[in-house]
């Protein structure tokens, strides 16, 4: 009888056991998020530095995108996998952080959770390679801040310099003289001598097709992304301008339902005209008593809220809800609502407005703007809708790169010589360390390898022998030997002008190390329906 009974216990005990010692579905399932992560991180691997590829996206409205930077690939690439997910939300945490290295920042990642796998390959447990990268980052951190140089934001070649570098891995590098002055110019406008920050949202680009890069201007004053009316006979140029932005409609009073008047007189047909043309003398004559003459009339979801007959001011129709904000900001006025609270305490003043065409484009520029916010406008344009999109994404990383100078008022090199340097340093500390810790800092330090490995990989150079010959320059004491892309050689990377801000590299090893340690954590996946 015992002995019948002795095999069914045994295998619930055994059953019991092997459920709780199961360790085959943990790492099954870090495998599969490692992999999903590093295919997205080689994705955009070959986009990475001024020798980088370019993507071709086409998005689900059949739109085609010429892009290469990081944020704006991985923002269109559809990832199913959470994991892969986390990594497209890691990038688009440096752009918001940062703003530059969106694709360094996901190779670094892809790099580390390599470096996790042949770890976890070799028994050791998930939490102590997480806690030792997170030890390692902040190491790594610490050098980069030493090796920074620190900078006054009045000193505006270094600030060039910044900008130039963002902009030489961009499609729109051959640009970079004139757009990197207008970054400048755009950041430094804002800036006060206390600011930690810079609000980007100050700083509007307007888009317009026609010309080319080169006619792209910084604008004193603002421009409208609206043209002027003119089908009522109004004006297109305005001196001392009054500026009114009403949110109100410019036409007879519609009402709520759809009904029908019949009218079987011609007597009471004009009667309805006049009536009609007389609540518009009305609101003309408000206007005209509170001396406006310039109307930004904002986008009405009523058709015909705005009646052509009106306009014989300067007008521009159909400005949109979230400009009204910076416009108000910018041009010292306040939004007026209706026509009664139309006084002239709410309007603002500029010595100019003007509808000018350059190069085929029509703008409207105001300018000489009495009591102005601290806002700048910038106007883009290129010879097609794919350059302009590119080239508003290229100044957006520029502003970003010098906002970093701003928060933190330092510089690094650029070209792989940071990265190299906290890798040797972080050798060099793993070696005063003891057991699985050693480990873990070293496949940190050769995981930072990347960065220069992909560089001379993407300019086609030998990266094996570039990456050694550029340790033996390191271990020699040279700080600053990077990879000069330009030659394909080893040069002192300062002196080539390539820096960028300490912010951006900072924030990229925090970032990435953050999210390596979190998919390293996760165990299971448990789908909610």
């Amino acid at each position: 009888m015992a002995s019948k009974i002795a095999p069914a216990s045994q295998a619930a005990r055994t059953g019991s056991n092997a459920a709780f010692n199961d360790k085959v579905k943990p790492m099954e399932l870090r495998m599969s998020n490692l992999v999903a992560a590093k295919a997205i991180s080689d994705a955009v691997r070959t986009s990475l530095g001024p020798r980088g590829m370019d993507k071709m996206i086409q998005t689900s409205k059949g739109e085609v995108i010429i892009t290469n930077d990081g944020a704006t690939i991985l923002r269109s690439i559809q990832a199913l996998h959470p994991a892969a997910k986390m990594l497209v939300d890691l990038s688009a945490a440096q752009d918001v952080e940062a703003g530059d290295g969106t694709t360094s920042v996901v190779v670094l990642a892809g790099s580390l959770l390599g470096a996790a796998e042949k770890m976890l390959q070799k028994g050791i447990h998930p939490t102590i390679i997480a806690e030792s990268f997170l030890k390692a980052s902040v190491k790594a951190v610490e050098y980069l801040t030493e090796i920074s140089t620190p900078i006054d934001l009045s000193d505006k070649t270094s600030l060039l310099r910044a900008a130039s570098t963002s902009l030489n891995s961009k499609i729109v590098s051959q640009y970079s003289s004139t757009l990197a002055p207008i970054a400048v110019a755009a950041v430094t406008r804002l800036v006060t001598p206390q600011s930690s920050t810079v609000d980007l949202r100050d700083i509007r680009v307007v888009k317009k097709v026609g010309g080319t890069i080169e006619d792209t201007e910084l604008v004193d004053g603002v421009v409208l992304n609206q043209n002027v009316i003119v089908s009522a006979g109004g004006p297109t140029r305005m001196e001392k301008a009054k500026i009114a932005i009403i949110q109100f409609q410019l036409s007879a009073p519609k009402p709520d339902m759809d009904n029908t008047v019949v009218i079987n007189d011609y007597r009471q047909m004009d009667k309805v005209i006049k009536e009609g043309r007389q609540y518009l003398l009305n609101i003309c004559k408000k206007i005209k008593k509170a001396n406006c003459n310039v109307l930004l009339i904002q986008k009405s979801i009523l058709r015909d809220a705005v009646d052509d007959t009106v306009l014989t001011f300067l007008a521009v129709k159909d400005v949109e809800r979230d400009e009204i904000e910076f416009l108000s900001k910018s041009l010292g006025c306040k939004p007026i609502a209706d026509i009664e609270a139309f006084t002239e305490d709410k309007l603002g003043y500029a010595d100019l407005v003007e509808e000018t065409s350059n190069a085929g484009i029509k703008v409207v520029k105001i300018t000489g703007v009495k009591n102005r916010g601290r806002t700048v406008s910038i106007l883009a344009t290129g010879g097609n809708n794919l350059v302009v999109e590119e080239c508003e994404r290229s100044l957006h990383d520029a502003l970003c790169v010098v906002r970093c100078l701003v928060k933190k008022r330092a510089l690094i090199g650029g070209g792989g010589a940071p990265e190299i340097h906290v890798s040797r340093l972080l050798s060099q500390y793993a070696q005063s360390l003891k057991g699985m810790e050693a480990y873990c800092f070293q496949a940190y330090a050769d995981a930072l390898e990347v960065i220069p490995t992909t560089l001379a990989e993407n300019a086609g150079l030998h990266p094996i022998a570039i990456v050694t010959e550029l340790r033996n320059r390191h271990a020699l004491g040279d700080r600053n030997a990077g990879i000069n892309v330009r030659t394909g050689l080893i040069s002192n990377i300062l002196e080539e002008d390539v820096v960028q801000p300490l912010l951006v590299s900072t924030s990229a090893i925090e970032l990435s190390t953050e999210t390596v340690c979190l998919l390293l954590k996760i165990d299971d996946y448990v789908q909610a329906r």
